[in-house]
């Protein structure tokens, strides 16, 4: 058991360290009374930790016999750890699905019990796809730029030097068309490799600013049958940040929406929406942050084709006809370069790009 008085609160102090996970922690004693919750368990209860001493916390669960089974396995050291899926009960909302995981202490002669919801360690597998395979682009890219770069000169040099040669403007066409070609490819190394040759420039961004100069640009575009709604967060404050990368992310993923909407245009019931709210206690990227921008992109839109929605930030994926597929990828690294990152959630009729970044 942890000991009372002074000797108490040096116990207590060992488990402080908790409050910097974003999982939900809580350390009960040998008859599974509360001794220490951490603050992420605190917000998803919506109970405050000092209610939460001294109490069962078997009674958090819709089945309180799991728990109790567990520490009971626990004491007698029938396990290492244990794992377990429960629901969690919640003052003013649904049970909460977890995966619970016990784990005795020796050294404080307790047990930590980790809660990680359901929902956040599918996110977070999710988030860290995303990350690997941002990280495999950029690696993709640079290495296959850089192979291409390299016999891309020399064959438009060659080009150059044997229409020199030529007197016939007939055949000059043909070498003209190598040219062309070359520089034209030269042209796409280059905006595969724009975002990473480009300096990160840092200053006080006010996001709907950004918004604003995307939406004119959208409207400039596309004057008739889009309706592009603003649902704007006041609030918002403005953070550090590349002003005109963000503005190039938000613009890529508007426009990619609004050539998506081409048959709801031309009915005149196509909608584009604007959407910022700031979040509290957000976990992403493995990260748990006080403060983060939500910035929603939505559409109308026919969804995006299921056959490319777990690529749809890969380079050169286009859902589009004549599509670069290169949007959507600049977009995914510029925001990454500000510690946040993109997701999609597409059905037909309603595709919610959300962009993530934390605040201040």
């Amino acid at each position: 058991m942890v000991p009372s008085g002074p000797n108490r609160e040096s116990a207590l102090s060992n488990f402080q360290p908790f409050d910097l996970l974003a999982t939900l922690v809580t350390v009960v004693d040998h008859a599974g009374l509360v001794l220490f919750s951490n603050a992420a368990l605190e917000d998803v209860l919506g109970i405050s930790r000092r209610a939460m001493v001294g109490t069962a916390f078997a009674d958090a669960f819709t089945e309180p016999s799991q728990l109790q089974n567990a520490l009971e396995g626990a004491i007698e050291n029938e396990f290492g750890a244990m794992r377990y899926d429960a629901w969690l009960k919640r003052v003013g909302f649904d049970a909460l699905p977890v995966h619970a995981i016990i784990t005795r202490m020796e050294a404080d002669n307790a047990i930590i019990v980790e809660l990680v919801p359901l929902e956040q360690q599918t996110r977070q597998e999710r988030e860290e796809r995303i990350l690997e395979q941002a990280q495999s682009n950029k690696e993709l890219i640079r290495n296959l730029a850089h192979e291409i770069k390299n016999p891309l000169g020399g064959i438009r040099g060659a080009a150059q030097l044997l229409e020199l040669e030529m007197d016939s403007p007939e055949l000059t066409e043909y070498t003209q068309v190598i040219i062309h070609e070359a520089d034209r490819l030269q042209s796409l190394v280059d905006r595969l490799l724009a975002p990473h040759r480009r300096p990160h420039m840092v200053g006080d961004v006010n996001i709907h600013e950004v918004c604003e100069r995307v939406r004119s640009l959208i409207v400039a575009e596309f004057p008739k049958g889009l309706r592009v709604v603003r649902d704007y967060d006041t609030s918002i404050p403005e953070f550090r940040g590349d002003r005109e990368q963000l503005i190039q992310t938000v613009l890529n993923i508007a426009h990619n929406a609004a050539q998506a909407l081409c048959e709801q245009i031309a009915d005149g019931n196509a909608e584009l929406t604007f959407k910022t709210r700031v979040m509290r206690q957000i976990t992403f990227g493995k990260h748990r942050y006080r403060l983060a921008l939500e910035l929603h992109v939505i559409d109308n839109g026919p969804g995006v084709p299921d056959s490319i929605k777990d690529r749809i930030f890969y380079p050169l994926v286009s859902g589009r006809d004549g599509g670069s597929g290169l949007g959507l990828t600049l977009a995914q690294t510029f925001v990454q370069q500000h510690q946040g990152m993109i997701e999609v959630d597409s059905v037909p009729g309603r595709t919610d790009f959300k962009i993530l970044i934390p605040l201040p």
